[in-house]
């Protein structure tokens, strides 16, 4: 089971932290059968996405994260709510490359540079923020980095990182998130650059036995850290058959009838590879639903 614990500093200066999101992130691979760096780079935007999540306010508020720097897996989109549930997908997940000059899955070369993340918050308003920010790295944490300063003004640290074993399954997977609060001065951020200057990667980390909440503390040696909160991330899909067939109306007259021609149509959830099948006769009840609402 995925944990995310999030912590702040005895002084109230920091807000951090840390999760791991092995099970999570093998979940997706069990779904989308991804190569090794493109179970990385969906690894880690779900791992930021559930951080990121965990910071919404309300019950049904969600974000969306989609990051596409025009490399050959295309886009990379994960979706978190508040309760830290999280889905998403990689356009094409069959993309394999060398491994880059640092020996390390080539998760910017798979993603590309040339493009943008965007932040999408529906947080029950008429209408949903939306941020965006050029791509810094396609790694991924760099650009959630970027995304912070830009966008929310937040002074912020992230690391994520997967590690994939031969077999492609997925070995650890995690993540933490450093934020400064408004109270932080310039020797908390002389601080806290001391200290994420000697930290080891995240998938070492937790390769070692560590816990999210040592984590915590492990990237902030400096400072004493307080547990907030805990929650569990888990990879769940909110697609139901109603859902589907409302998309389905939402694509207009023309396309009810042109589906109709056909016996079956399948509808393929890309968030879990669910098949909805449709007969002839459901698409025309569809059709026969619409014009009832529009009447």
């Amino acid at each position: 089971m995925g944990h995310l614990v999030r912590c702040i500093s005895e002084d109230g200066t920091l807000l951090i932290m840390a999760c791991d999101t092995t099970d999570v992130v093998q979940k997706a691979y069990e779904i989308h059968g991804t190569s090794k760096v493109c179970t990385a780079a969906l690894g880690r935007l779900l791992t930021g996405g559930a951080m990121m999540g965990s910071m919404l306010k309300g019950k049904n508020d969600t974000l969306t994260l989609k990051i596409n720097g025009g490399g050959p897996a295309g886009s990379v989109i994960a979706v978190a709510d508040s309760m830290c549930r999280v889905k998403g997908y990689i356009v094409d997940g069959n993309v394999e490359l060398p491994l880059n000059e640092k020996g390390k899955l080539d998760v910017g070369g798979a993603v590309g540079t040339n493009g943008f993340l965007t932040v999408i918050k529906d947080l029950g308003l008429s209408e949903p923020y939306v941020g965006q920010v050029p791509i810094v790295s396609g790694e991924i944490a760099e650009d959630i980095t970027s995304y912070f300063a830009a966008s929310e003004q937040t002074p912020t640290v992230c690391g994520l990182g997967v590690l994939v074993a031969q077999d492609k399954s997925v070995l650890k997977a995690g993540g933490f998130l450093i934020q400064l609060l408004p109270t932080a001065e310039n020797d908390t951020i002389d601080k806290v650059e001391h200290d994420i200057a000697g930290i080891h990667s995240v998938t070492k980390m937790l390769t070692d036995g560590l816990t999210p909440a040592e984590i915590c503390k492990a990237v902030l040696p400096s400072f004493s850290i307080e547990v907030l909160d805990e929650s569990h991330p888990v990879y769940q899909c909110d697609c139901s058959r109603e859902r589907v067939q409302n998309a389905l109306i939402a694509a207009g007259k023309d396309e009810l009838l042109d589906m109709a021609k056909d016996d079956d149509t399948q509808v393929t959830c890309q968030f879990c590879n669910r098949v909805y099948h449709f007969s002839s006769h459901d698409i025309l009840q569809l059709l026969k639903s619409s014009q009832s609402d529009e009447s």
